[in-house]
């Protein structure tokens, strides 16, 4: 048994972070601490001058931990990680965990590649971003190989230059194939410096040549030709336009700043890099209690910045946060190079600040309200399933399971987890059933969940190791299965014999196959069908079908390929791609002569010979059948 007082009588007088949690073994919160000893102990003080999301948490905590470390930043890097794994429900949560794609030029190849990445690396190429319209990115870079015939393919041409075959986009013209050994490498690297010329915004003359061959088009009415060129010119000016000049200083800058609604707040980030705004990004979180404005940007920034590919030289804030140093710290930590946290009070910073807190402030005029109305629908929908069926919690977090298979073939099971009514996709899981062979969906579900549970409750264990841990240690509040009695009692046996208590139901269909009801404690319950409460049953329940059927094709799909080239003498996996790449399909190797398959880079007429008498063989068996 737990005894809070005791346990706070050992708190050490060190840097760490502290893990609250609940009744049900649940982390409702993480924080960080310079002395565990002296914040700790703050919480069950008296509550009369706590805030009020202080109070309610305390009122649902059983247990603590804490994970004792060497330095405030090493506090802050593991809290940042603990909060964006567990998410906890007292911790500001930053719900769009976005990662911006760049244009990476790469400089660190012998004639190099423009290609789109969504990580930065210290490996000598060239990044350009982040932009946040990945479409732009795409069609950019589309243009960019109409125009310039570069390569694409990953080769290695450090060595063995002119010894490779050259692929289709040298025999349409849309690359000079280098990997032959005949390209001037400095005619070639002149091309891969306009590209640099014009993603640095120093060079429109690419833009202003395909703009003077689209009026050229137009004017000699080749108005097919004239659209393409639009197209290009079009994809080309998105990635420019927003690079509004808004500093004189040619660095990297992030501007932030936020505005309030009823019960969420807007977070605004403007990306500058080189003194212009290539882009910009709002965030919506929710703001129950009123946190203290600092406290919100210093959460954010945290878990932003965890995540991120890039930081810039400069953040530039519009509050003050309480850990700024430390923060800073971490940053140039992570980047290799000094990071500046800065709250300017005047000059061209402040007026950075004013229109980034503009743009937040009609962003949540104009989003705040759904994102509001949403919330509340949510909520409401999750009240009337936890009265219809009178659970004790209420039911934030729900994990619902399906089972596909056709007549017990690759069978398959999935994992789809609402929180708050809103689906949680990174947490979704597949499962491939590898104990049972036979049509058999109870014992397919027994063994997912006794798969998904052993798992948690490992990582559960695991709490002084959280770097490492992946997400199935969150447990659910209630668990939803795509069945009847059946698939709910074994369920309930499985949770038992692990020893885990969490209510289960089952999701019912009629005769049409469209959701009727739900099980729960062997009764079946139904809600009104204009009901918020049904609403939400009907699209979990078709989620998991969904996902577990959208798993179990790319599984036939993939087989379909690996049962009829896999297993036929002398057919190992270079041929079978070779074969591929050169036939395109099944099919065309089926009808294949045995000199058309020998004459594949790779075959020879043996291989040629069993390949095509496999077949032949085949289409005996099935005629005879």
């Amino acid at each position: 048994m737990f005894n809070i007082e005791e346990e706070l009588k050992k708190l050490p007088d060190k840097p760490g972070v502290y893990i609250m949690k609940d009744k049900s073994d649940d982390i409702i919160y993480v924080g960080k601490a310079i002395s565990l000893k002296k914040r700790v102990r703050q919480y069950f003080q008296s509550p009369n001058n706590q805030p009020m999301k202080v109070r309610s948490m305390v009122s649902h905590i059983k247990e603590f931990e804490y994970i004792i470390v060497d330095n405030e930043v090493e506090a802050l890097v593991l809290e940042a990680n603990l909060i964006k794994k567990h998410r906890p429900k007292y911790n500001i949560l930053l719900r769009d965990d976005k990662q911006y794609p760049y244009i990476k030029v790469t400089l660190n190849e012998k004639y190099p590649r423009v290609v789109k990445t969504r990580k930065v690396l210290k490996d000598g190429a060239k990044y350009f971003g982040p932009y946040p319209s990945a479409s732009a990115v795409n069609d950019s870079i589309d243009v960019i190989h109409d125009i310039y015939p570069i390569r694409t393919c990953k080769l290695n041409l450090e060595k063995s230059l002119g010894n490779f075959r050259p692929c289709l986009n040298y025999h349409i013209g849309r690359c000079n194939a280098p990997c032959l050994g005949r390209v001037d490498e400095d005619e070639y690297m002149e091309m891969i410096n306009e590209i640099i010329r014009f993603l640095d915004g120093k060079d429109l003359s690419l833009i202003k040549d395909i703009e003077r061959k689209m009026l050229e088009a137009s004017k000699n009415l080749e108005f097919e030709k004239a659209s393409v060129y639009r197209d290009q010119l079009n994809a080309l000016r998105l990635l420019q336009e927003e690079q509004k000049i808004v500093s004189a200083n040619a660095i990297d800058q992030d501007v932030i700043a936020m505005a309030r609604g009823i019960e969420e707040v807007c977070v605004q980030v403007f990306f500058i890099r080189s003194g212009k705004i290539i882009g910009r990004e709002h965030y919506l979180m929710e703001d129950t209690y009123r946190e203290d404005r600092g406290e919100v940007l210093s959460s954010f920034i945290k878990q932003f910045y965890i995540g991120s590919a890039y930081i810039p030289k400069e953040i530039i804030l519009e509050d003050d946060i309480t850990d700024s140093e430390v923060v800073e710290k971490w940053l140039t930590a992570k980047k290799g190079s000094k990071v500046t946290i800065s709250v300017p009070k005047r000059g061209e910073k402040l007026k950075l600040v004013e229109m980034v807190r503009k743009n937040a402030l009609e962003m949540i005029n104009k989003y705040g309200d759904k994102f509001l109305k949403k919330h509340r629908e949510n909520l409401k929908s999750l009240e009337e399933i936890q009265d219809l069926l009178r659970l004790e919690d209420f039911p934030e977090r729900i994990e619902a399971y399906d089972i596909s298979n056709i007549s017990g073939v690759q069978s398959v099971g999935s994992m789809v987890v609402f929180e708050n009514g809103e689906a949680k996709k990174s947490d979704y899981r597949r499962f491939r059933i590898k104990s049972v062979t036979t049509p058999d969906d109870y014992a397919s579900m027994e063994e997912v969940l006794r798969r998904r549970f052993i798992r948690g409750l490992e990582e559960k264990k695991k709490l002084d190791d959280q770097m490492g841990i992946k997400g199935f240690s969150a447990f659910p509040d209630l668990i939803m299965i795509d069945g009847g009695k059946g698939q709910v009692n074994v369920a309930l046996r499985v949770l038992e014999e692990l020893g885990i208590n969490i209510p289960v139901c089952g999701l019912v269909k009629d005769d049409f196959h469209k959701t009727r009801g739900i099980i729960y404690n062997n009764k079946e319950y139904r809600l009104p069908e204009d009901s918020l409460g049904f609403k939400l049953i009907y699209k979990i329940q078709e989620e998991a079908h969904r996902f577990a059927i959208s798993y179990h094709k790319s599984l036939r799909r993939k087989d379909l390929f690996k049962s009829q080239l896999d297993d036929i003498k002398g057919i190992g996996e270079k041929r079978k791609l070779a074969l591929m790449r050169h036939f395109k399909s099944i099919e065309k190797i089926k009808n294949a002569s045995i000199d058309e398959l020998a004459s594949v880079k790779g075959m020879n007429r043996v291989a040629a010979e069993n390949l095509y008498n496999h077949f032949r063989q085949e289409g005996r068996e099935e005629k005879d059948a």
